[in-house]
């Protein structure tokens, strides 16, 4: 039955669940439950009898291993449920499926080998067919709202459903690769809504390292040839890291504990702070597929295919000429030219490809109309394997996200910020989202993406990176934050909208690219329905008696940089010296101490840095007002970012304000960290921190060509 939009979240918001799965510790009371004349989930299922195979099993599943409710319960009582409910033929089906496995001789649920198998089987079924909305207000899904790529929120089993949507057949919808049925779907109830399936969603969940291994075992066409590298650089023990158990073992327990009373520990606002459930692995390969390789004359399937690529890498030069390497049949080690080509494909993280970049506050942009792209946005990260500067970017212009692009830009003063031309060899490789050949939900811990030409970190990417300034979000240092859906989730439920990061520094970091001292609590804001003026919105912030340090990314050559720190300066901060080294057990002090308590509002405090609204009229008047507040350490905010919903750049926000804290040379062969720690007597000062930027010399002191506003 189908229903009008609007209807359907009118009746979704007036029933926020009170169940959440992970947090049952009792049994659920359905006495408490809403009573309309229209149906539950559960009551809807059940007088339609094309489920009841799916209603038996819903009554039989427990909603956790320290409850005795069962799912039929959870569906029965309050709540906002978004139920993909399987059909009896569909589970039947699945059944043949097992058979053809070898799991179970014949498809009836008494064939099989223990009571074990046959109710792991069963949760498998149900928990991956039920999203539990719990607080999220927009977590009722009709299939309008479905997103591109996968849900904001977990099924039962704390995983992303994925969605397809093929272009040639509008109204197909594909979850996991399941049919969603075209007749049966956005079906109301007082608690959820239901979508029948004509298959049952039940995803292998196998680690990257199995799924490759099979693949190559099969012979299977594709990827074949980067997977064939893959395995033979030793990199499948990697790829088979899942989760984090000793952090699984101290959440369940009880050791890991949210932060709660949050203004009271000194932040600016919110409740509770919530920990992290897991602390997932992930990893996303970028790779030429295999139709790529026969084209360079190369067989995916070739006994010598490891001798061949490497010769196609020196022949083509795909590596620097800064770069040591060794050419022999040793393979693992990170010294050889085949084990640092393919390290460059692979990121540490599992990125969905609405995640590769973020829109969401640049110049123009309006989130009313997400695909209508405006300035270039961009991520820099971190590469597997010996640490490189890896750039991924996208624009209006563009038409896809790239690798290592560098587009020319309108970045005049009075300029649109837009892509305006890019140069033949400054393309960059094109990451194929919608190819048939990508894998973003085969595997647990990855995601696989073609690419339409060769990436290596050559000499060229390299000069190029030095010639951009390198401007990266504070959450992109860390892994974790993409692997466990903590950076800029789409909700705004308090669970999603402040972090807490545990302390854990007397066994390991949850960010294994920051340590923090004990005397204070790190949270990150999730801003995503909130209207700050940060590169992308969010922020990261630290309370208390604060000394926190994170690992940086490499710079791409060796040369003199600035590296600068973004604060919003309005007055609720601290006073942090600043360290900056290579060693990080002896790092420097770098200039005098930060005063982030200025309140650039104020007009007394804007004079200290130098702040002045800039002449439209007059760019040299402007410049020279940039002129004078890089004499005293400042600089402006971007002119990229937007504020208030794009009516007032970044640049003319007096809050947003750079601070140039660093200028020397940075070597590319050397990992280099910032450590700030507060100098005030004091235990409820903030520590904020938005993006931080390398900006080589060739920019920041260009005689002919003056660094950009932008």
């Amino acid at each position: 039955m189908m229903i009008r939009h609007t209807y359907l979240h009118k009746l979704c918001f007036a029933a926020l669940s009170l169940f959440c799965l992970w947090s049952c510790k009792e049994d659920i009371d359905t006495s408490s439950r809403y009573v309309f004349t229209d149906q539950t989930v559960l009551s809807y299922l059940e007088k339609h009898s094309v489920y009841s195979s799916y209603v038996d099993l819903l009554r039989q599943v427990k909603i956790s291993k320290i409850s005795n409710s069962t799912v039929s319960q959870l569906l029965s009582a309050r709540g906002v449920y978004t139920v993909f409910a399987p059909t009896n033929d569909a589970i039947q089906s699945y059944l043949e499926d097992l058979v053809k496995e070898e799991i179970i001789p014949e498809p009836s649920w008494d064939a099989f080998p223990s009571e074990r198998k046959r109710d792991s089987i069963r949760q498998v079924i149900v928990f991956s067919s039920i999203i539990d909305g719990g607080d999220e207000t927009n977590a009722c899904y009709y299939t309008a709202d479905f997103p591109d790529d996968e849900f904001v929120l977990g099924n039962l089993f704390d995983k992303k459903l994925s969605i397809r949507k093929p272009e040639k057949a509008p109204d197909s919808i594909y979850i996991n690769e399941c049919p969603v049925s075209i007749k049966e779907r956005d079906i109301l109830s007082i608690n959820g809504i239901i979508h029948q399936m004509e298959k049952v969603i039940a995803p292998r969940d196998v680690t990257a390292a199995k799924y490759i291994q099979e693949y190559i075992d099969n012979q299977k066409d594709g990827f074949l040839a980067c997977f064939r590298v893959v395995q033979a650089c030793g990199l499948l023990d990697t790829l088979s890291k899942v989760r984090d158990e000793r952090y699984e073992e101290l959440y369940q327990t009880g050791m890991i504990k949210d932060l709660p009373n949050m203004t009271g520990e000194g932040f600016a606002e919110g409740n509770t702070a919530y920990a992290p459930k897991h602390r997932l692995y992930g990893f996303t390969i970028f790779a030429e597929p295999d139709d790529f390789w026969r084209g360079e004359g190369i067989d995916p399937k070739a006994p010598d295919l490891l001798q061949k690529i490497t010769q196609w890498i020196l022949n083509n030069h795909q590596y620097s000429d800064e770069d040591k390497f060794v050419t022999d049949e040793n393979y693992q080690s990170e010294n050889h030219l085949l084990y640092q080509w393919i390290t460059y494909h692979m990121l540490p993280m599992r990125i969905p490809k609405s995640k590769l970049v973020f829109h969401i506050n640049e110049y123009r942009y309006n989130m009313s109309k997400p695909y209508s792209y405006t300035i270039p946005v961009y991520e820099f990260y971190t590469s597997m394997g010996k640490r490189r500067l890896f750039k991924l970017i996208e624009s209006g212009a563009s038409n896809g996200v790239y690798i290592n692009r560098f587009p020319i830009t309108d970045n005049g003063r009075q300029g649109s910020g837009d892509e305006i031309g890019c140069d033949p060899d400054k393309v960059g490789s094109l990451v194929e989202t919608e190819s048939t050949l990508a894998i973003l939900d085969d595997m647990a811990n990855c995601c696989v993406y073609p690419i339409n030409a060769p990436i290596s970190y050559n000499d060229k990417v390299r000069d190029n990176l030095q010639k951009n300034r390198i401007r990266f979000d504070g959450m992109s240092l860390f892994p974790e934050a993409m692997n466990n859906d903590i950076r800029l989730k789409k909700a705004t439920a308090e669970e999603y909208k402040h972090v807490y990061i545990p302390n854990t520094v007397r066994s390991y970091n949850y960010f294994e690219n920051m340590q923090q001292n004990s005397n204070m609590n790190f949270v990150y804001y999730n801003a995503w329905n909130d209207d700050w003026c940060n590169l992308h919105r969010d922020e990261m912030k630290a309370v208390g008696r604060f000394e926190v340090m994170f690992k940086l990314p490499p710079v791409p050559r060796r040369g003199t940089y600035e590296v600068r720190y973004k604060v919003l300066a309005n007055g609720n901060r601290g006073v942090a010296q600043v360290y900056f080294g290579s060693n990080p057990e002896k790092l420097p002090a770098a200039g005098i101490p930060l005063d982030l308590t200025l309140d650039c509002r104020n007009e007394n405090d804007a004079k200290k840095v130098g702040w002045e609204n800039d002449n439209p009229n007059d760019d040299d008047y402007s410049a020279e007002i940039d002129k004078r507040m890089r004499n005293n350490g400042y600089m402006k905010g971007p002119q990229s970012i937007d504020s208030a919903n794009g009516t007032e750049r970044g640049y003319n926000d007096r809050e947003n304000i750079r601070h140039i804290f660093v200028r020397q040379t940075l070597d590319p062969n050397e990992t280099y960290y910032i450590k700030l720690k507060s100098v005030l007597d004091a235990d409820k000062k903030e520590f904020y921190m938005d993006f931080i930027e390398y900006c080589a010399k060739e920019i920041y002191d260009n005689p002919e060509t003056p660094e950009d506003i932008w």
